[in-house]
């Protein structure tokens, strides 16, 4: 049996990770997050406690570790760099610190500036903002820690799940509520199932891959095509979705504008193919309409 350590376990990769795993009966996921909803299973976990941490390795042979809790609300993160820091690189520190297993470590496509994306796994890092600095630094904790590790970053994570910092609930609450809402067209990203991301991990895992590797859904788009595509799959009005620049939302971090992941190298490893946009938003119709 191996044994799984999943933090941000109620996260839609999470979630989405528990999905695949549930009848796989050669692992044993053992889920931490910072808060487990009332009668589910898991251990309250902050990863800025290396008390904590030191006393699940002690009390549980833990294989591997899929790291995936982090603040990841961008405009928090410079809001409150100090607090980025210590959740996004010494909670990753303190995780790394007393563990020689397999180490999986979920980054972002923020690591890189957004001048002239999509990005391979081979282009130049330059994050232009706290969190992606953050997520930058704990990857070099994770590779300096072992070279057999593996950083996995991706970009524009969706699912209609209990997560906060979601754009698809966004999107889909405020048309179902007749909201209007202002939406960025030239932030360009390939947004990315959370069911495609945690594919891509359970894969990697089982493939053993380690290094760097970027994953990615197929078509690259801007935030505002992107949430159109959204309105049309569950049938909401799209003219109450508004069109405006960056420049216009005065948001406290900046944003890489022409960003996005290239998925060719894990693609080839992996044996599987990023997802169409269209599918993926018809599959989660799917699921909350049963």
């Amino acid at each position: 049996m191996i044994n799984i350590l999943l933090t941000g376990a109620y996260g839609q990769v999470g979630t989405a990770l528990r999905r695949i795993y549930t009848n796989k009966t050669n692992f044993n996921l053992i889920l931490s997050s910072l808060t487990v909803p009332v009668g589910n299973p898991g251990i309250s976990l902050d990863v800025r406690n290396k008390v904590s941490i030191n006393e699940i390795f002690k009390s549980l042979d833990i294989d591997i570790i899929i790291h995936l809790a982090a603040m990841t609300n961008v405009d928090e993160c410079e809001k409150y760099p100090q607090k980025a820091s210590e959740i996004n690189i010494n909670g990753t520190r303190n995780l790394c610190e007393n563990f020689n297993g397999y180490f999986v470590y979920a980054s972002t496509d923020y690591v890189f500036d957004g001048k002239n994306g999509p990005y391979t796994e081979n282009n130049v890092v330059k994050p232009i903002n706290i969190y992606g600095s953050t997520k930058l630094e704990a990857e070099k904790i994770v590779l300096g820690k072992s070279g057999d590790n593996l950083i996995i970053r991706s970009n524009v994570i969706y699912d209609y799940s209990r997560s906060k910092a979601n754009f698809l609930n966004w999107i889909i609450d405020s048309l179902k509520s007749k909201t209007k809402i202002n939406v960025v067209n030239d932030q360009y990203n390939n947004p990315t199932s959370a069911d495609s991301l945690a594919l891509a991990i359970y894969k990697s895992i089982e493939k053993n891959i380690n290094g760097v590797v970027h994953w990615a859904d197929e078509e690259l788009m801007n935030r505002y095509e992107f949430s159109i595509r959204i309105a049309k799959t569950f049938g909401l009005d799209e003219s109450l979705i508004n069109p405006i620049s960056t420049n216009e939302l005065n948001q406290i971090a900046k944003r890489p504008l022409k960003s996005g992941l290239v998925s060719k190298f894990l693609s080839r490893k992996i044996k599987i193919k990023p997802l169409k946009l269209d599918n993926s938003l018809s599959d989660i119709k799917k699921r909350l309409n049963k």
